[in-house]
């Protein structure tokens, strides 16, 4: 069935210059063969314009247009014949193998040798004059030379279109590969920027709501020196972040991860801050080896600590704060305990952030981290922290 699409303006040029030139070709007596005496001149006319016709549909229908043509040509032999008829029709021929089916382009060019052959053995036989070679090499002209020809260009052209796909691809994956990077990259940026800066600002948010809540000049005073003490230690620690952000930093500024050795002073730091909401801070560090750790293990073991302890100077009610650092076989172990309630006094807004950063970088590792209410055991219900994190290189997820 012929497509009702509408054709292409090349096929219409072509059947415009194939039609008009047979045309010519008919009115000047150029003929294929010689006059047929019972069949009018004027009857080739009829092939040559149902082949300039099908050059119309030659893209949209390339194989109904093939089998129509045929018929055509085959017709044209009984006519005195046109030139132009049969130039269309290995065009129409190249056109099916182009831009038919991957099965019509595999099979077109298998018939039309399998035809050639069959022509030149039956008009040998016939004749029995080696003259009859030319009819073959006449039909192998007509029809499978513009299949082979078709078959070449169409695989050169699904090579193109292959290339193009392949390149797409690459692109698309450079860039899923790209938005990924930078994704992590903002994720990463992001709780470092929590862990650094939360500890610090939480200490002056409930410092400060102390100073604002109790009139007692002693009181203020002492807020206000925690408040400064945090503000520059928060200040530092930006300056540092800004100094893993710059390529290799400025010369000076500090650019260090902070390590387990650190724990001491940040548990330190905590109780100083955490005294005045009853909160008594402990570290225990149980590790019978404390040789070197791959740094994204001690960097994470350490916010993880941080993260606690912020969320235990928020939230905690009054009672011990303990911190537990373990190492059970390959896997190192860090526990940060606090007593589950509600408290008096100034407490700090959470956001629910710290968690999340703490298990995107535990799940980063490889590793496993548990947050929520532990049982009573015969004492106040706790909030515990436990994290379990490779300690050996080789088996850091990758």
């Amino acid at each position: 069935m012929l497509s009702l699409a509408r054709p292409h303006r090349h096929d219409v040029l072509i059947a415009a210059i194939g039609l008009f030139g047979g045309l010519f070709l008919w009115l000047l007596g150029l003929h294929t063969q010689g006059d047929r005496a019972f069949v009018a001149p004027w009857v080739s006319l009829l092939p040559l314009a149902v082949v300039s016709g099908l050059e119309l549909v030659r893209r949209t229908a390339p194989q109904t247009a093939l089998v129509v043509g045929t018929l055509a040509l085959v017709a044209d032999q009984f006519t005195i014949g046109n030139l132009a008829t049969v130039m269309m029709f290995t065009d129409l021929m190249y056109a099916a193998v182009l831009y038919g089916t991957p099965s019509a382009a595999r099979r077109i060019p298998v018939t039309t040798i399998l035809i050639t052959v069959a022509v030149t053995i039956g008009f040998l036989a016939w004749f029995r004059d080696p003259q009859a070679l030319l009819i073959g090499v006449v039909t192998g002209m007509v029809s499978f030379l513009p299949a082979i020809t078709g078959v070449s260009v169409r695989n050169h052209r699904d090579a193109a279109e292959a290339a193009r796909l392949r390149a797409d691809q690459t692109a698309l994956l450079a860039e899923m590969d790209r938005t990924q990077a930078v994704t992590a990259e903002r994720a990463r940026m992001a709780r470092e920027l929590h862990d650094m800066v939360a500890n610090h600002l939480s200490a002056i948010a409930i410092h400060s709501t102390a100073a604002l809540s109790i009139d007692e000049p002693e009181t203020s005073r002492e807020a206000l020196g925690v408040i400064r003490e945090n503000s520059v230690d928060g200040l530092a620690e930006m300056r540092r972040l800004i100094g893993l952000l710059r390529a290799g930093g400025a010369a000076g500024e500090p650019s260090a991860s902070p390590t387990l050795a650190s724990l001491d002073a940040l548990v330190e730091q905590t109780r100083t801050h955490a005294a005045s909401s009853g909160l008594t801070c402990t570290f225990e560090d149980t590790r019978g080896e404390r040789g070197p750790l791959p740094a994204p293990v001690e960097l994470a073991a350490y916010r993880i600590v941080q993260e606690s302890l912020t969320n235990a100077l928020k939230h905690a009610a009054p009672g011990p704060v303990v911190v537990r650092l373990g190492r059970d076989g390959p896997l190192l172990t860090v526990e940060v305990s606090s007593v589950l309630g509600d408290r008096t006094g100034p407490r700090a807004p959470g956001s629910g952030a710290g968690l999340v950063g703490m298990r995107e970088r535990v799940a980063l590792l490889g590793g496993a981290i548990e947050a929520g209410p532990a049982g009573p055991g015969g004492g106040p219900e706790t909030w515990r922290v436990r994290a379990e994190l490779p300690a050996e290189e080789g088996m850091l997820k990758t």
